[in-house]
């Protein structure tokens, strides 16, 4: 049998795969189990990897280095394409005070490390790999261990610290979430408000009664106006039409309007009265408002329509259709003329059937093609990312550039490939499932290697005097500065459960506790905080992890 015992035991590539897809799976299986209602889901894998070194079980060096490397990230460039379409409308619209916030909880752990060092005579690089495990950085960590080798410092007890603390770090922002949904959120509020962001859509119906406008063209109009908006359906005298540009208005017509919120009130005022129906709650048919014309969904699977702007189809004059809206990644956007189309866009189209159908051939709207991921667009996209995360960046005073690394790198160039790659025809694309399975994968990998690397020496360094303090003090660096400026963002600055829980993880680098937040919240809000908040908390993290070192040694 010692076949059996050289699978299990004995370093190999064969091995690695059987050891880290045991912990793997035991570790999945057991993040299923809830107590109370909570589960710590796929942070379960984590502790399955620390159980495992301390029963022994280890893989090759080489391959746990390189793995856990891969598998973050993989996790942190798909969790920046999938948020990349919203981010920068989420930042427009709130990304200042969400950085702020989570600046704020970097400061206050910032401050608390310094004190830690100070009033428990502890080195500076002891007290930074507490600081990093708290806050589940390591990134963070790395930066450390290359300022400690500068100034010929064993950065072994920074490994150490970081190691014995990363567990309740991780453990101790899930617990804080509960905590900040107990006592601070109440009974009455939702986890998570509607947002009418600048980008999405609103449907009002208006009345043309307004003489300046009546006899203008729809094209005359929206020149005048500088608003952006699209009719959909013009009621005239028991006749419904799709207008086009050219469409000339006439007193008492009735118009289906999409635009955005805040245009809604402008163009009240610019066609005259506004009907009080209320076009934008769930359930309309709307194939059963008239009899003439037909609304449908149209997937954009057409490679070839990839990148292009709407208005260069020419699909309105030519077919007689009107575009409403775009749905994209969970957002509804107006169907403005240069809004850039990308491959898995949803159109709403509204038109007459024989119309419609002719567009749909146009667009491709071809469900299944979207079924199989570009890889090619997402291995060039962690290429650039590791690039970006390699260059070295020249901070005044410190002698030593700062790095953004392999999760900040990663991260930020897959934001800029989800939103802007489409524009330079960047087929960027891939299914809500697709998406999921990478990061998933992604981030079971990184648990796992990240515990099994640290189970070997896990028990006996909490033994030790210090190894307790550590852990006593890495938990208070992680719950105190959460509650606090979770308390702030929900009470001063008015967040919801589900934009401060994002901000919170993001702040503090902790994807596990970001899929905690994500089961809680409904909707993608949590994510966008998270992403939106992640790269320049990350960023913070790891230049104030040098910094400490490089002022207090």
């Amino acid at each position: 049998m010692q076949w059996i015992s050289d699978i299990f035991l004995t370093h190999s590539a064969m091995q690695a795969v059987i050891v880290l897809s045991i912990i793997i799976a035991c570790g999945l299986a057991l993040g299923k189990l809830r107590v109370k209602g909570v589960s710590l889901g796929v942070t379960f894998v984590f502790f399955a990897g620390i159980l495992a070194g301390h029963l022994g079980l280890s893989i090759d060096p080489t391959i746990l280095h390189y793995t856990e490397n891969l598998g973050l990230v993989l996790f942190v460039y798909e969790l920046g394409l999938k948020v990349g379409p919203g981010f920068f409308s989420s930042f427009r619209k709130g990304g200042l005070s969400l950085n702020l916030l989570g600046l704020g909880v970097i400061a206050i752990g910032t401050v608390m490390t310094v004190l830690i060092s100070l009033l428990f005579d502890m080195p500076i690089g002891d007290a930074v790999g507490v600081m990093c495990g708290a806050t589940t950085n390591t990134p963070a960590l790395g930066a450390a261990q290359q300022a400690l080798g500068q100034f010929g410092i064993s950065a072994n007890g920074a490994a150490l610290s970081c190691a014995v603390t990363y567990p309740l770090g991780v453990v101790g922002v899930i617990l804080a979430i509960i905590v900040i949904r107990k006592c601070f959120l109440p009974p009455d509020m939702p986890l998570s408000k509607e947002r009418d962001d600048a980008d999405s859509t609103f449907i009002a119906e208006f009345k043309v009664c307004n003489p300046a406008v009546v006899g203008m063209s729809v094209k005359e109009i929206s020149a005048l106006s500088k608003t952006n908006f699209v009719i959909s359906r013009l009621w005239r005298d028991d006749n419904v039409t799709v207008p086009d540009s050219a469409t000339v208005l006439e007193e008492d017509d009735h118009l289906l309007v999409i635009t955005t919120p805040a245009d809604c009130a402008k163009l009240k005022v610019l066609f005259g009265a506004q009907e009080h129906r209320d076009w934008n709650r769930k359930g309309i048919d709307w194939n059963s408002i008239d009899n003439r014309l037909v609304s449908r969904n149209l997937v954009v699977s057409r490679v070839s329509i990839n990148g292009k702007k709407l208005g260069s189809l020419r699909l309105r004059n030519q077919y007689h259709i009107n575009i409403s809206r775009v749905t994209r990644s969970g957002m509804h956007l107006l169907a403005t003329r240069d809004l850039v189309l990308q491959l898995g866009d949803t159109l709403t189209v509204v038109g007459s059937e024989h119309d419609i159908d002719k567009v749909s051939r146009i667009l491709g709207n071809t469900a299944v093609k979207l079924n199989d991921p570009n890889l090619g667009a997402i291995f060039i996209g962690i290429v650039l990312g590791l690039v970006v995360g390699s260059i070295p960046i020249l901070i005044p005073g410190i002698s030593s550039p700062i790095k953004l690394g392999l999760a900040g790198g990663p991260i930020i160039v897959g934001i800029l490939i989800g939103r802007f790659g489409p524009q330079f025809r960047l087929v960027t694309y891939t299914t809500h499932s697709a998406n999921l399975m990478l990061r998933g994968i992604g981030l079971s990998l990184y648990l796992a290697c990240l515990g099994l690397d640290a189970g070997a020496q896990f028990l006996e360094t909490i033994m030790r005097s210090e190894g307790l303090l550590w852990i006593l003090l890495g938990f208070v660096l992680t719950v105190v500065p959460v509650l606090i400026m979770g308390l702030v963002a929900m009470r001063c600055f008015r967040l919801d459960f589900g934009l401060t829980c994002g901000m919170l993880c993001g702040s503090m680098a902790n994807p596990m506790a970001l899929n905690y937040a994500n089961d809680l919240v409904p909707g993608d809000y949590a994510t966008v905080s998270y992403a939106t908040v992640y790269p320049f908390s990350m960023f913070c993290r790891v230049i104030i992890a040098q910094l400490l070192i490089i002022c207090m040694l």
